[in-house]
């Protein structure tokens, strides 16, 4: 299994059990998440309830909750909103922080693909919701959700360059 973490950070962010396509030369990785419910699972034994003397409430207080998979696997946290002048600010100081920890090609490509993925991103800002890893670090990279075209499952958005593959 692989495990993709935050380079700056080394929170886990992802992993090869959600596959991605990579968009706009590889910069994004685009990722789609899914509702799921937790909780709650009515198990069939096989008994009879009423003759074993259980009524319809046993005392039991199970709360079924809807989560998506992608948040709650890796402990995702959601942030506030960014208007597009914050946006600009966290993107430049990412950038500025990621930049030296990339080598050779990495870098090359970074450098010369960032800006088109960047303005894909503001492009979308106000669809997005945003989420950090469990460590909330300041410097963290931010992962974007949004509903694509109407779905009612989001879609996740990775800066890849910002990715580091792991092996479990």
């Amino acid at each position: 299994m692989l495990v993709y973490q935050d380079l700056l950070t080394g929170d886990e962010l992802l992993s090869d059990s959600f596959p991605y396509k990579e968009i706009q030369n590889g910069m994004l990785w685009e990722v789609q998440g899914k509702w799921v419910v937790q909780g709650a699972v009515d198990v069939n034994i096989g008994a009879n309830p009423s003759a074993e003397g259980g009524g319809e409430d046993e005392g039991v207080d199970d709360q079924a909750v809807k989560v998506v998979d992608i948040v709650d696997t890796f402990r995702l946290q959601e942030q506030p909103a960014f208007d597009k002048k914050q946006f600009v600010t966290y993107i430049k100081r990412y950038i500025k922080n990621l930049t030296p920890k990339l080598e050779g090609e990495a870098q090359e490509a970074f450098k010369k693909n960032i800006e088109s993925a960047t303005k894909f991103l503001l492009s979308k800002l106000k669809d997005f919701q945003f989420f950090v890893g469990e460590g909330m670090h300041d410097d963290s990279a931010l992962v974007f959700a949004y509903y694509k075209d109407g779905s009612a499952d989001p879609t996740f958005l990775y800066l890849a360059p910002g990715l580091k593959e792991i092996k479990c």
